[in-house]
């Protein structure tokens, strides 16, 4: 019988890298989401999951920046107001796990791998079964239809392809 797990917001951040001008990085993060697992196993190899963040809750810290990624120009928030993970299989690689599932930002869907790295299980003060994850990968934005770029005086991009994606995770058990 399947056990599920979701994933305790409070306790829990889904943040984001991109290169900025080629020569710094800038640092996101997405406050609203939600997601599940359900497994088998103690150890969660082959688990499914699942996982969706409300895209108009994109945070950089700039309000002008944050406004400009909800736009029609990057995620068009209005018109597509998750971005989604589905068909999420958890395989244990050594000591580590793989996460391979679909992503969906706006209306483009492709298949993406992340590394985990499971933290262990523990029963809280409260007596609810607890585990924690690290989740990073990479993905290249134009591949999800984010396109939008500017060049400089001097010939470089403003925005990098690359999207470094860093998830810290805590779920419970339900």
């Amino acid at each position: 019988m399947a056990t599920k797990w979701n994933i305790d917001p409070t306790h829990s951040e889904v943040q984001f890298k991109i290169k900025h001008l080629v020569i710094s990085t800038v640092t996101g993060q997405f406050n609203k989401f939600e997601g599940s697992l359900e497994s088998d196993n103690d150890d969660f190899d082959g688990a499914k999951a699942e996982f969706q963040l409300e895209s108009a809750s994109i945070d950089t810290n700039v309000t002008d920046r944050d406004n400009h990624l909800k736009s029609a120009e990057f995620f068009d928030a209005e018109k597509f107001p998750y971005i989604k993970f589905t068909n999420g299989k958890l395989t244990k690689s050594g000591n580590n796990y793989k996460l391979m599932g679909d992503l969906t930002i706006k209306d483009n869907t492709k298949p993406i791998t992340l590394d985990v790295e499971y933290g262990g299980s523990m029963v809280d003060g409260y007596g609810q079964n607890k585990a924690g994850f690290e989740i990073t990968g990479k993905i290249n934005r134009k591949e999800f239809g984010l396109t939008w770029n500017a060049v400089t005086e001097a010939g470089g991009v403003v925005v990098g392809d690359d999207v470094r994606l860093i998830l810290n995770v805590q779920v419970t058990q339900s």
